[in-house]
């Protein structure tokens, strides 16, 4: 396979103007950081549709959480975490010699 392949596209006047001055200011070339910005967005966007795919196979599978029940595990973990931190906040007014 080639290391590379040619596309053309469309821009409008504006974007290739900004590209322009991005390329000269980096010392790439325009096709270059088109081909990398391509490249970042398809990888953003399969991502998410896959993240997608994979939930809509979760609901098929039936691997789903209540609204309810997850807002209360967060809950739970949020207080879990406001309590560890008082805790540290006191074992180290502690270590200083100052009331808890």
């Amino acid at each position: 396979m080639p290391a590379s392949t040619t596309l053309t596209i469309r821009l409008s006047p504006d974007t290739k103007a900004k590209l322009a001055r991005l390329a000269e200011g980096t010392r790439r070339s325009r096709a270059f950081l088109a081909g990398e910005a391509v490249a970042a967005y398809v990888e953003r966007e399969l991502a998410i549709a896959e993240g997608i795919e994979r939930g809509l196979a979760d609901v098929e599978a039936g691997r789903l959480v209540a609204h309810d029940e997850a807002m209360a595990e967060l809950y739970a973990v949020i207080e879990g975490a406001g309590r560890s931190d008082r805790a540290d906040g006191e074992a180290d007014d502690e270590a200083a010699g100052r009331p808890a």
